[in-house]
């Protein structure tokens, strides 16, 4: 089973190596002369034999590849005589006649080495995206037939395009003994590797020819008299060759054209930094439904022991034993607790299910492939241990989820507290200071101030006594109700189920009595859905798995959901918000044409807001420092993250906070953003290859810089400047029509005005340190200005009743454009941030936290609306 993250690749996939060669030189090609292999001699390499071939890696030995058996020698100088007895041969002209003209056997053989090269590409791939049983093999022509036809190469199969490649060293024994083919066979060998590699989209390069030795053998001549009764043996003598091929996809039928070529597609001009093969995979897209959902809750309450037993169909031991392959470190594995976000992915076709359950289902790709034209459920399982709040958070705002799953034990922590799988109380959490602190009322009042659409699953009901029950249930209703939700509890047929591969029938009934009457009054966040369920019993894991399958999906995303254009000009046509960076090639397909680049690009991930990305487009990304700021040669590793100030509960000194402050920061007005050029050279879709990622879809993108040149005075050429630092919290945009003829840059915000419907916003103290959490984005910023605002007689305007900025240090320069939005009532809350400039999107949801205490949760925040922006 593949582990826990949407974003898992084989950071460093086994390169292509030649056992000809020392390890320095693996990357050195044959001797060749205008692309001629030179043939060679086997002291040229000064060895006599190979090692023995890998059992894993792109590296195949094969005596042959002949659809025939081979022809019987007399004599091998590469092997003695009982060696080569061992080989398989055939007895006769006349048998070896009868079994090449059974097309069946030789379509066999051509089934398995097919299969087996594809599993040798796969070994240089990052991920392994295809099943054998997915090949299409060709049918094998005649012997008669020209075989040239069959040679021809198809698209890459999917997940191929990035393969490294695999060697072929033919003629060599799986312990790396050197026996060699004559020429006929080997040329037929050659044959048959390049029908194998055209159906798989691959092409052939042989890379050396090596004499290792001579051999003989007796050979039939015809009979022409017919007066002699025996024919007479002729014998034959020919050097024997050992071969070395390499197998890449072929990146001339990228785009469905033998020269790569792609009618209709947008022209993108290259540039020295952005010479990237552009792989067109062969899915254009993905058109299935896709549900984005996050599982929040306190520390212990069963959130990834939930998501192991959804996603791999098998119940849990009351130890979390399901829960074991959405860890991804080992001090996870060691306390049980949760630190980083884990994704899984569900499908749902109708009623069934696809998870890691089904025999066929290995990866996500199986997943896509079974719940195609269904429903894909990409679910990410978060932290709940106040120490680790950002991952917390990250899974609430970095991912945008268009519903969130809050978990909350239901057992009696006092009573059970001895149990295994029993809860942990705030004292354990948080200690002695923090006992008193509600952690489960934290999250719910947090979930319940964002624009999300709810569900609540009350988990370890096996643990649950009535009493508990009836307490988390009788506050669970009263804060819900309180905010004007309506709660809907839904009760699980009785007894449990220990196998789920359909939705129970009678679990979907209820469910989508739900659904109906949210689809009907158009609003999600006002139902909020309540199961009870334990991972031990399996009761209630149909009806979690009903709701998953039939919750409403939000309309698909525009860029004028928040605010109208005509209040955002800024706005791009296209925006990806960037949750994460990858130290891998962004496509490797450059890797195995050109080995010898350094630069490979960066992969990205996060989710695309709105619009429409693809292969080939030319977007800009940032926004970064200016080249002209003394941050320029600084990455994120190299200085404090700009949000580590203030939030820490190892912070708790607000006067070693304001040290940090001081020490450490600078505003972000000082610093000027700019945006950067580059391309998208491959893309994917939930771990699927893909050429376009439509809006509110998630996924991973491997783009390349275009960097300007430089002439250094000491050199004579002009050289690419060094690709900054792509970081979390930037994005990937194309900028719209107007923007494009306009001239018009998109904005990198120093500076927010923030407006919040919670009086007791008005508390926040002038000055002090404050994080804030905005797509993507987490950013230190400081509290410039508090205004309450209040509503005049007769007008739908606000007027701020006090404002006061007691850190404008620039109050006689020019004023900084800005664009306002209308807000009624409330608290407005003026905000400089420190240290970077961020994209911001006008009218887009924010969340606003002090610094942390012992005595609290470290979730007390303001949940606003951006009102306005300084550029």
């Amino acid at each position: 089973m593949a582990s826990g993250s949407i974003f898992t690749f084989d950071t460093d996939p086994q390169r292509v190596a030649s056992p000809w060669l020392a390890p320095e030189d693996s990357w050195r090609r044959s001797n060749s002369d205008h692309g001629q292999i030179q043939p060679g001699h086997l002291s040229d390499y000064g060895v006599t034999k190979l090692e023995a071939e890998p059992q894993e890696g792109p590296t195949e030995y094969k005596l042959h590849l002949l659809l025939r058996p081979r022809r019987t020698y007399t004599a091998m100088s590469t092997i003695s005589s009982t060696q080569n007895s061992r080989i398989p041969a055939s007895r006769s002209k006349i048998a070896t006649a009868a079994l090449s003209a059974s097309s069946q056997s030789r379509q066999v053989r051509l089934q398995q080495l097919t299969t087996q090269l594809l599993w040798r590409l796969q070994q240089s791939c990052a991920y392994h995206a295809l099943n054998p049983k997915d090949l299409i093999i060709p049918k094998l022509p005649d012997d008669t037939d020209d075989l040239s036809q069959a040679m021809t190469p198809q698209k890459p199969l999917p997940g191929l395009e990035e393969s490294r490649g695999a060697l072929y060293e033919i003629g060599v024994a799986d312990d790396g003994t050197l026996v060699g083919l004559t020429k006929d066979e080997m040329d037929e060998s050659i044959t048959t590797l390049k029908v194998m590699a055209a159906t798989l989209g691959c092409r052939v390069e042989i890379l050396r020819h090596v004499i290792v030795g001579e051999c003989e053998w007796l050979e039939t001549s015809e009979l022409v008299d017919s007066v002699a009764t025996q024919p007479a043996q002729i014998a034959r003598q020919a050097r024997l060759w050992v071969v070395e091929a390499l197998v890449t996809p072929d990146y001339s039928m990228k785009n469905g054209h033998p020269d790569g070529s792609a009618e209709g597609r947008r022209e993108v001009k290259e540039s020295p930094r952005a010479t990237e093969s552009v792989v067109q995979p062969s899915r254009g897209r993905s058109t299935t439904d896709q549900l984005r959902i996050t599982l929040t809750g306190p520390t212990t309450s069963g959130k990834s022991t939930l998501l192991g037993t959804l996603s791999t169909g098998t119940v849990d031991n009351g130890r979390g034993k399901s829960r074991i392959s959405l860890f991804k470190h080992r001090h996870e594995v060691a306390s049980g607790l949760t630190s980083s976000v884990a994704q899984e992915l569900i499908g749902y076709k109708g009623r069934a299910i696809f998870n890691y359950s089904q025999d066929h289902v290995e990866s996500w790709i199986d997943i896509h492939d079974s719940a195609e034209n269904g429903r894909l459920v990409f679910v990410s399982d978060s932290a709940g241990h106040p120490r680790y709040r950002r991952t917390i958070l990250r899974g609430l705002f970095g991912w945008a989820p268009q519903w969130t799953i809050l978990c909350l034990a239901a057992d009696d922590t006092d009573a059970s507290s001895t149990k295994d799988g029993a809860s942990s109380t705030a004292n354990d959490v948080l200690g002695v200071a923090g006992a008193g602190v509600d952690l489960a009322k934290a999250h719910l009042e947090l979930c319940l101030k964002l624009k999300t659409p709810l569900a609540i699953v009350i988990t370890k009901m096996d643990l649950a006594t009535k009493a508990s029950l009836h307490r988390i249930l009788g506050q669970l209703l009263t804060h819900i109700k309180a905010v004007g939700r309506v709660p809907k509890i839904l009760q699980p047929a009785q007894g449990s189920v220990q196998e789920w591969t359909a939705v129970p029938s009678a679990d979907l009934d209820k469910v989508k009595a739900v659904t109906t009457e949210m689809d009907r009054d158009g609003d999600l966040l006002k139902f909020v859905p309540i199961i009870l369920t334990s991972a031990v019993s399996g009761a209630g894991i149909g009806m979690t798995h009903a709701l998953l399958e039939s919750l409403p999906l939000p309309p698909v995303p525009t860029a004028n959901d928040y605010v109208g254009m005509a209040l955002n000009p800024e706005q791009p046509s296209c925006l990806f918000h960037i949750d994460d960076t990858f130290s891998l090639p962004a496509s490797y397909a450059s890797l195995a044409e050109n080995p010898d680049q350094n630069d490979m690009g960066t992969v990205v991930s996060g989710y695309l807001r709105f619009g429409q990305l693809s292969v080939g487009d030319s977007i800009i990304v940032g926004p970064f420092p200016s080249g002209e700021d003394d941050f320029k040669g600084m990455t994120p590793e190299d200085r404090a993250s700009p949000g580590n100030y203030g939030l820490s509960i190892s912070h708790p000194s607000s006067a070693e906070l304001a040290k940090i402050a001081i020490r450490n920061t600078v505003a972000a007005s000082t610093i000027q953003g700019e945006w950067h050029k580059a391309k998208i050279v491959s893309i994917r879709n939930l771990r699927l290859p893909v050429n376009t990622l439509e809006a509110g879809q998630v996924g991973t993108i491997g783009i390349v810089l275009e960097m300007p040149q430089e002439k250094s005075a000491e050199a004579a050429f002009e050289t690419p400047l060094a690709a900054p630092r792509i970081r979390k919290g930037m994005v990937l945009a194309i900028p719209s029509k107007h923007m494009a003829d306009t001239g018009m840059s998109l904005q990198a915000a120093s500076g927010l005005t923030v407006s919040f419907r919670d009086p007791n916003t008005a508390s926040l103290a002038y000055g002090s340190l404050v994080n804030v959490y905005v797509g993507s984005v987490r950013a230190a910023a400081r509290v410039k200005g508090v205004s309450k605002l209040a509503l005049r007689n007769g007008s739908n305007k606000a007027k701020p009743e006090e404002t006061e900025d007691i850190f404008d240090m620039n109050e006689h320069d020019e004023p900084a454009p800005t664009y306002d939005l209308e807000f009624s009532g409330g608290v407005q809350v003026t905000l400089e941030l420190l240290t970077s400039r961020e994209w911001v999107e006008m009218g887009s949801q924010i969340l606003v936290l002090e610094g942390g205490r012992n005595d609290r949760s470290g979730l007390e925040g303001f949940v606003g609306t951006v009102v306005e922006i300084v550029d």
